[in-house]
């Protein structure tokens, strides 16, 4: 794929990029493949593959966005990191192979509530028992916001998009749960995030 023009630039994923990767790291040091819900302009993609050469990275995101997903891979060119695939979840068959870890950011306060159940219903068909399940993102706790500025984002995403917001932490993990998965750890992270690490126990 020739590229041409600047690459499709992110600052929220350049700014996340090196705290999320102190996390991968802990984790991901003895997995050999990650599947990326949702690669957007491929920074994360681009980065996590380099700073994690025995993985291989295979992002993905909606059809519409492959292609532009595609420019930042293209021209990376990492051994580790292939071209993009097209995964919509709430597509019943994802036509996806398993993988040992499973990572998404900022995509569950951008999707619907009925994708973000979606996502998690089928996330059996592509993890393997004991892989892993990384995301990324802000979080609402007993309902409560952990800061007075997720409360203005919330707000914001609403005003943009009202089937969009801040997921409940307590109704995501009982979706995960549901879809065989238990919760090893919630990590604090900068800019009022959080990054969640599930366990595959049974799929």
């Amino acid at each position: 794929m020739p590229v041409s023009g600047p690459l499709p630039f992110s600052q929220a994923s350049e700014n996340n990029k090196l705290p999320i990767m102190g996390v991968l790291q802990r984790h991901l040091q003895d997995r050999t493949t990650v599947l990326e819900i949702g690669g957007g302009t491929g920074q994360h993609a681009e980065f996590f593959s380099s700073q994690l050469p025995q993985l291989v990275w295979q992002s993905s995101d909606v059809p519409d966005q492959v292609e532009t997903l595609n420019l930042r891979i293209a021209a990376a060119k990492n051994a580790n990191l292939p071209a993009a695939i097209a995964i919509d979840v709430d597509e019943a068959d994802w036509n996806s192979r398993r993988f040992d870890a499973i990572f998404t950011a900022n995509t569950l306060h951008i999707m619907s509530q009925a994708s973000v159940t979606s996502l998690f219903k089928g996330l059996c068909q592509s993890i393997q028992l004991g892989g892993l399940l990384l995301v990324y993102g802000p979080f609402k706790y007993r309902g409560d916001y952990t800061t007075q500025s997720n409360a203005r984002f919330d707000l914001w995403l609403k005003q943009r998009d009202p089937s969009s917001g801040i997921r409940d932490f307590e109704w995501v993990n009982e979706l995960a749960k549901g879809a065989g998965f238990e919760l090893i750890e919630d990590n604090a992270m900068p800019a009022n995030n959080q990054l969640l690490v599930w366990r595959s126990v049974s799929t």
